[in-house]
């Protein structure tokens, strides 16, 4: 008998990718097969395996993609299969998101089932708008309420005199009937002038707030085309939001940044963007491969002793040295007596990952610099290994042959064009959801230009380069330079991003730190 697979009913959350829970995002990662509702970040995508099929249900307001009878056969029949399947829902399952009727169907054909409960959208995105939803200073009692009933009924079958006593009220996917809601609650019994708010798309750098009162907020949402996926707060607690309003008062929040980096080095950046409330865009404009041929790295290797130094001038360079180093048998006690200079604090993390210490690391995070800080070494007749990029500048070989040095290049990886289309871009600028695209090397720069074409960015997305080489190659690409950071590393580039919006929302005549360079713009 052919064994049978289980489901997983799992919460996503309100949509912030990073309040899923570890079970969950364990379950995702086992998973055969995926199914997700329109209100599940597509962020946990990314954990699912390459190999997992995945099925888009829909569930958009009414507007599915598949009825839920279907999604409940899709569910029952992949799990007939022997498969493991991720059944991935916004919120919580058992919260307004049907997960009930979806388990009761698996019981009955007999196949096992879990739920992971997730951080359901009724108290995260009231958080996230800087709305308690208790507080001994005003209600001890709250109440979550479907705000998806049938406006064409006759009777509703809420009870909503009971409701208008209970100090905080929570109406989960209520905009399309914010009209009936507001006035069943007045004539229920709650004053009019009760303060209520409308969140839309909460926990998620796209969050929108609208605040009123019961007797005007459903028009003061007609006015604003306020839409779907939208939570109603109605209560003496939505006044605190002034006071308690974190998350939407975070520098960047917003702000949709596109990030040109590969992919696999993306993370901390997207990190950091999102820690300072900006949407990070990945748009990998460059993939790294291995070189086309390892002979240059492979003589270095079979004489590493002969080296006295070996500068690394990129994490990606340390990555694929050591790999190769292991490959060959080699390790680190391969290096015994040779000194580690790198061009900046990330490269030499890099190779502290690996347990080495790095000897010398410039002032300044450029080829420049580290021909600076080998001023007070002696180089005369010393030997020196640069494994680097297929392309790069030769100042720092010719800085240090000049110092007497002997230096060996040698091509450790090649940046190459990444899989990214025009089109996968091209529609958040025409919907006006991108303020600034990221430059964080030459390569990034070009390869954004041959996916991009000559077509003009719209005249609001501002260009963030890191150091003089990539904002040079910017400029001749023919993109202006808006924001240019001092410190040339990822976290300074984040400060420079959140020092220029600062300076712009205060309407300050020096707009940050802003590269001196010609604003051209084809």
């Amino acid at each position: 008998m052919k064994k049978k697979g289980k489901v997983y009913i799992i919460g996503a959350g309100p949509g912030d990718p990073g309040l899923i829970t570890l079970r969950g995002a364990e379950c995702i990662e086992q998973a055969d097969v995926v199914v997700y509702d329109y209100l599940a970040n597509e962020e946990f995508l990314r954990r699912a395996r390459k190999d997992a099929r995945l099925i888009y249900v829909g569930k958009k307001g009414g507007d599915h993609t598949l009825p839920q009878g279907e999604i409940n056969r899709v569910l029952a029949d992949e799990a007939l299969k022997g498969l493991t399947v991720a059944r991935l829902k916004g919120g919580d399952p058992f919260i307004f998101g049907r997960g009930g009727e979806e388990a009761e169907v698996l019981h009955e054909a007999g196949i096992p089932f879990e739920v992971v409960p997730g951080v359901t959208s009724a108290i995260a995105v009231p958080a996230f708008a800087g709305i308690p939803l208790t507080h001994r200073g005003y209600t001890s009692t709250v109440a979550f309420v479907t705000g998806h009933e049938d406006p064409t009924k006759e009777k509703s079958d809420i009870d909503w005199a009971a409701l208008a006593g209970i100090g905080t009220l929570v109406f989960l996917m209520g905009v399309k009937n914010l009209a009936n809601i507001a006035r069943n609650l007045v004539e229920g019994g709650k004053a009019p002038e009760t303060p209520a708010a409308l969140i839309r798309w909460g926990t998620t750098p796209g969050q929108q707030t609208l605040t009123g009162t019961l007797a005007d907020i459903a028009a003061r949402a007609k006015k604003q085309a306020f839409k779907p996926p939208s939570i109603l707060v109605v209560g003496e607690v939505v006044a605190l939001r002034p006071k308690l309003d974190w998350f939407e008062a975070r520098p960047l929040f917003g702000k949709g940044i596109v990030v040109t980096r590969p992919e696999e080095q993306a993370g901390e950046f997207a990190r950091l963007l999102a820690a300072e409330g900006a949407q990070a865009i990945l748009f990998p404009t460059i993939r790294i491969a291995p070189p086309a041929s390892w002979d240059g790295v492979d003589r270095a290797l079979e004489g590493l002793a002969g080296y006295d130094w070996i500068v690394f001038t990129s994490a990606n360079g340390v990555k694929h040295f050591f790999a190769r180093l292991r490959d060959r048998g080699g390790d680190i006690r391969d290096l015994k007596g040779v000194r580690i200079c790198t061009i900046g604090p990330a490269t030499a993390a890099a190779v502290g990952a690996m347990g080495i210490r790095v000897d010398l690391v410039p002032d300044e995070y450029i080829s420049e610099g580290v021909v600076r800080a080998f001023e007070a070494v002696d180089l005369k007749g010393r030997r020196v290994l640069l494994p680097r990029a297929a392309e790069a500048r030769d100042v720092i070989p010719e800085g240090l042959a000049k110092k007497g040095a002997a230096v060996d290049i040698v091509t450790a990886y090649r940046t190459v064009r990444s899989k990214s289309r025009k089109e996968d871009l091209q529609t958040l600028l025409d919907a006006g959801r991108v303020d600034v695209v990221t430059f964080t090397s030459p390569s990034t720069v070009v390869n954004f230009r041959k996916i991009m074409g000559d077509e003009p960015l719209p005249e609001k997305v501002r260009i963030a380069c890191i150091g003089p080489v990539t904002a040079a190659a910017a400029k001749k690409q023919g993109y202006a330079v808006d924001v240019y950071q001092e410190t040339f590393t990822i976290p300074g580039m984040v400060e420079a991003l959140v020092n220029y919006f600062a300076a712009k929302r205060k309407g300050a005549a020096d707009r940050g730190r802003v590269h001196p360079t010609e604003k051209v713009r084809r």
